[in-house]
């Protein structure tokens, strides 16, 4: 390699051989081709060419082939381990057309790596037009597939541009997993920064990336136990009782035992090994035109909560394609078709819903009917599963002691019935690390049969479901010296598990370089526009891991970020940063889709704002909201609405379709409370739900009462990084999961960056407990005027609600109420780093934003009665963000003067004032559990201008609660209403706080 250094010496040594001419020294001449060459390979290595090139860029070998006038120029595997593009293609080709300007004349240059032309790299989808597609890595069109998998049949709308007909297997890292060398059960990552990586994907795909990818209308599959909820139900044939019912009308319809093997729950533990979809029987009869035969699987309820319903049965080409199932649930009935030609032999999810504890037959139950639009087909049944339960697979003697869902795929691959030698038993059961990582993309091609696999057998059969890609979710993108963000790496197999460069119907694996492409990019965009333009992206790795190699359709093993680093993590527990990048991954996967199948595409809304209800004297009320705009998707505008419905305790219905922004609620049943959401839709799917309103109307005349919920806040832990101390600190704030958290697994300990790693029982930097791995942590469900509504009915009052952002705009005039309960919750200015206090950009929620504070003093100074409750309802006004006009509202408004947070550890409250409230005490909730979310740092304050002090704290006798009547009366408590854990003592208090305000 010729060096600047050695030019400069080549051309002197040229004077002194020629000699110093008597004049100025001649022009050296120029380099020769070969010097040319050694100067481009140097700009190239050194990144001193006019164009930014991927670092560790090299020029493997430039090729000369005069015969037909070309050079290819090849370049290390480094310059695609970054996008490629057309126009930096182009901008690059212009730079070595100038570079090589008078060599090579009339020669044409192509720019190759790891033996492909550079331009091979661009995805189609970001291709000008589809003239520039590479059709080899594109499925030949039109596609035979079999009928849908399961179709919703009472579903309000269907969208024509989502990802219908698709289905799609995800899964979230790793899991809790038996060690067989240590004889054990562990994780397989170590436990930090109050999570572990077993976990952390989990937060990100079962809250929110499966229901946006089933929100558009994808049949999802996952590896691993989706279901949370601990308690399981099983009913099936192989086990009789009152249960399991079979009813027909003639013998022609009887229900008859199969041939072939079915579900038997037997004897728990499981072995390692058992195929519980072995050890039974299932059942069939012949279709019909009517219902002419049913089954009716009734579950023994444990406990009031969600819980995923899952179905089985056999398959068969001679099956039916419309199994008719209707689901009974708290909210109502829920019917689905099920195409029992395909994924028969294993539990198939319907869905999540709502069901009360006990039994009851005509309430809650799974049928199924014979009816189908063929008559004399099969319709085949088997067990039918509520919940997800508590590990049932036994190695090293002993059960994992924990839920499923948070079990390594391997056992919940042996429950859902795959055969052990092709998906999930490799290695004689003596490594279920490399069994587990090995049985996810082994699933896969289960799921898709032959030809796709498994792997050990292409030839088996499998399930015939057509899947469509795979995706393999972590957070192990690496390490850096000093804590930098580390950012996203999508690793890619362009060859698969036999080394073949194409599937096996054919197409390129480059599809696998497509998918990678398409979502790290969609994921950098989104996070640099909404959250960090520092943020990371990293390469665009071909490597042959094995959930980027084994499955036999398009997939992708995404390192989201590091959960090694803090810098990573105080946007990984985030849970607004969670939805968001689950969005991205939406987004590209819907974009990969389309250009597959050469299908449109629209990104489905976000979730409507400004959601309000008014309740009117005869018993009828009116809902509005206003539809949200997307800054990043112009295609994600709403055109329709879905509004659900529930009724006191219930769940919700399977809603009604609304063309506009408003809707009109007649008939309400006096007493009923009655609560909504509502979800934006359009071509591409559906959005997630608003946040949950409640009404109520008392026939008894009762004038309506206003609860505005001011609770919006979702947000990550408190984190300081200061020298020798930088991690997460609990104790000043746990933060508020949305809905609930699935990743925490208890407080962080070791805060010294300088800690070491030894292994996992020791990992340094960032070290946490594990005392509460085995639990979610409820949070901001987006449903607290339920609460505050049935004390307010309790005391015989009718009730409308409304968001803050309403009462901000205008929209709800308070003055049209004489009382008005706020919920402030734990809502606080939240920061995404200590270094953006003083920055505006940096500030989420607030709990009196200046609107809000000039709302509620019009509404006083007219007279109003307010209560406002919340763990910082004083806090935010006297914060560090915080101004005087803050601290002038608190003070002349609501007549308080903060003075600390942390008042109580046991949330025990007691009256000091016999004429507000007799009763000795009551608790709010303290500890994290999974029903309502803990209050770590309730605040308290003084009464000024006139207030006076209503509730104390137990333990320290601090001030809980203060109230002011005058002119107008407000009422201040340092803790949320909502958490206070008995509703006869919310009664209580609602009633004391009614008379305290002279209602």
């Amino acid at each position: 390699m010729i060096r600047s250094r050695d030019l400069l010496v080549l051309v002197i040594a040229s004077f002194i051989l020629v000699g110093c001419p008597s004049t100025l020294p001649t022009k050296a001449p120029p380099p020769t081709v070969q010097e040319k060459v050694a100067i481009f390979k140097e700009a190239v290595r050194s990144n001193t060419l006019p164009l930014s090139l991927p670092p560790k860029t090299t020029v493997d070998s430039i090729d000369v082939d005069s015969l037909n006038n070309m050079v290819r120029i090849k370049f290390s595997k480094e310059y695609v381990a970054s996008p490629i593009r057309q126009e930096t293609l182009k901008s690059f080709q212009t730079v070595i057309d100038t570079f090589f300007r008078g060599y090579y004349q009339g020669f044409q240059f192509t720019l190759l790596s790891d033996e492909r032309p550079l331009a091979a790299f661009i995805p189609n989808f970001f291709r000008a037009d589809s003239s520039l597609y590479d059709y080899s890595r594109l499925p030949l069109l039109p596609l035979v597939r079999p009928q849908q998998l399961i179709t919703k049949l009472n579903a309000p709308y269907s969208p024509s541009a989502g990802l219908q007909g698709r289905n799609i297997v995800l899964w979230h890292s790793h899991g809790w997993y038996f060690d067989v060398q240590e004889n054990r059960w562990e994780w397989q990552r170590p436990r930090l920064f109050q999570s572990v990586e077993d976990l952390i994907p989990m937060s990100f795909t079962i809250p929110f990336l499966i229901p946006m990818l089933e929100n558009a209308e994808a049949q999802v599959f996952v590896p691993r136990e989706r279901d949370t909820q601990v308690h399981e139900v099983v009913v099936d044939n192989d086990a009789p009782s009152r249960s399991y019912s079979e009813k027909f009308n003639r013998k022609r319809f009887a229900w008859i035992t199969g041939d072939s093997p079915g579900f038997a729950f037997g004897t728990l533990p499981y072995p390692s090994g058992l195929n519980p979809f072995q050890q039974g029987t299932f059942r069939f009869t012949s279709s019909d035109t009517i219902a002419s035969a049913s089954i009716s699987w009734t579950p023994q309820i444990p406990n009031d909560g969600e819980y995923a319903v899952y179905v089985s049965y056999s398959s068969s080409e001679f099956n039916v394609e419309d199994a008719r199932y209707q689901v009974y649930h708290a909210g109502g009935v829920t019917s689905f078709s099920v195409n029992q030609q395909i994924g028969g032999g294993t539990w198939i999810y319907l869905g999540t819903f709502r069901f009360h504890s006990g039994n009851h037959p005509r309430k809650q139950k799974v049928v199924l009917s014979n009816e189908s639009v063929h008559d004399g087909r099969i319709v085949s049944a088997d067990a039918v599963r509520f919940g997800g339960g508590l590990g049932i697979v036994q190695r090293g003697g002993r059960t994992s002691g924990r839920p499923k869902y948070m079990e390594a795929g391997r056992y919940y691959l042996q429950y859902a019935g795959m055969p052990d030698t092709l998906v999930y038993s490799f290695n004689s059961d003596k490594n279920d690390y490399n069994d587990d990582y090995v049985s996810r993309g082994e699933y896969v091609n289960f799921l898709n049969g032959a030809p796709f696999g498994p792997n050990k057998d292409r030839s088996a059969s499998g399930l015939h479901i057509p899947i469509d890609l795979s995706l393999a979710f972590h957070t192990d993108a690496g390490i850096t010296e000093n804590d930098s963000i580390i950012g996203t790496l999508a690793i890619y197999s362009s060859t698969g598990n036999d080394t073949a460069a194409v599937f096996p119907d054919s197409v390129s694996r480059m599809a696998n370089r497509d998918l990678a492409d398409i979502v790290q990019t969609q994921i950098v965009d989104d996070i640099r526009s909404l959250y960090s333009p520092a943020w990371t992206r990293r390469q665009l790795r071909d490597a042959r891991y094995s959930e980027a190699t084994r499955p036999n359709v398009p997939s992708l093993l995404l390192e989201l970020l590091s959960h090694q680093n803090f810098a990573d993590m105080r946007f990984a527990l985030d849970p607004g940063f969670r939805f968001d990048v689950a969005r991205s991954i939406y987004k590209g996967i819907l974009r990969f889709l389309s250009v597959q199948y050469r299908t449109p595409s629209i990104v489905q809304p976000l979730p409507v704002t400004h959601f309000r209800s008014e309740l009117l004297p005869n018993g009828t009320a009116t809902l509005r909201w206003r539809p949200a705009i997307d800054p990043l998707e112009p295609s994600a505008l709403p055109d329709r609405y879905v509004l659900y419905q529930r009724k006191n305790n219930d769940g919700f219905d399977n809603g009604i379709l609304v063309n506009d922004t408003v809707a009109a609620i007649a008939n309400l049943i006096p007493g009923t409370v009655y609560s909504f959401k509502i979800t934006a839709v359009n071509e591409g799917g559906e959005s997630f739900p608003s946040e949950i309103l409640s009404i109520c109307w008392m026939k008894n005349g009762t004038f309506p009462l206003l609860i505005v919920n001011g609770f919006d806040r979702v947000s990550g832990p408190t984190s300081v990084d200061v020298p020798n101390f930088r991690g997460f600190v609990g104790e000043e704030d746990t933060g508020v999961p949305y809905k609930y958290d699935l990743g925490f697994t208890g407080r962080q300990f070791d805060f010294r960056p300088s800690s070491p790693y030894r292994f996992n029982d020791a990992p340094g930097h960032g070290a946490s407990y594990a005392d509460h791995e085995t639990e979610k942590s409820a949070g901001n469900t987006f449903d607290f005027p339920f609460i505050h509504g049935l004390s307010l009915r309790a005391n015989g009052y009718s009730f409308a609600s409304c968001s803050d952002e309403a009462v901000m705009d205008s929209l709800v005039d308070l003055r049209e109420y004489r009382f008005v309960d706020l919920i402030l919750g734990e809502e606080r200015s939240t920061y995404w780093s200590p270094e953006q206090r003083d920055s505006s950009r940096g500030i989420r929620f607030s709990a009196f934003p200046k609107l809000l504070q000039e709302r509620i003093r019009r509404y006083c100074n007219a007279g109003g009665k307010l209560l406002a409750t919340g763990a910082y309802v004083l806090a935010d006004l006297f914060s560090a963000g915080a101004d005087s006009l803050d601290a002038a509202f608190a003070r002349e408004v609501l007549h308080g003067e903060f003075i600390t947070n942390h008042a109580s550890r046991n949330g025990v409250v007691f009256s000091v004032d016999s004429t507000f409230m007799k009763s000795s005490s009551f608790r709010f909730n303290t500890i994290l559990n999974d029903s309502i979310y803990a209050v770590e740092s309730p605040g308290t304050f003084l009464p000024v201008g006139g207030g006076t002090v209503l509730l104390r704290y137990q333990e320290n006798e601090f001030v809980a609660a203060i109230g002011f009547r005058n002119a107008y009366g407000v009422l201040v408590c340092g803790f949320p209403f909502e958490t206070i854990v008995q509703q006869k003592q919310r009664d209580q208090l609602m009633r004391a706080v009614l008379a305290y305000l002279r209602l």
